[in-house]
């Protein structure tokens, strides 16, 4: 009985830590964005849109850092590891690739929005 139960406790162990190795960075939504955004820790919000509509509104307070061929080695070389950062892009894709690249390499602190600007229903800034 006891290497049963001991068996059952060893896979789940496993199969939870898989999961929790294969969730990388945490996906929010708009309003967790803006929750995020009042609650007086730092954070980097970056927009990986491309310049110009980025110009025509962003995130208040978000920087821009386009997703282009070298968006990868940007991320890595002007963001720091203790920050806390949120990605936001058009839809989501390109800022759930990036959050798992800063998540492999050791960003503990990482999100993605949900749907991206399509979805995003706070204020802009320009």
């Amino acid at each position: 009985m006891f290497k049963k139960v001991f068996i059952l406790f060893a896979f789940l162990f496993v199969a939870l830590s898989f999961r929790s190795a294969e969730a990388g960075h945490k996906v929010i939504t708009g309003p967790e964005l803006e929750t995020i955004m009042k609650d007086g820790q730092p954070v980097v919000i970056v927009d990986v849109r491309e310049t110009e509509l980025y110009s025509k509104g962003h995130v208040p307070g978000a920087i821009n850092i386009p997703y282009e061929d070298n968006s990868q080695k940007r991320v890595l070389k002007e963001l720091n590891p203790k920050d806390r950062i949120v990605f936001i892009c058009h839809g989501g894709p390109m800022g759930d690739e990036l959050a798992d690249i800063l998540v492999n390499s050791g960003f503990k602190s990482v999100y993605n929005v949900a749907g991206g600007m399509k979805k995003w229903k706070g204020t802009l800034a320009k």
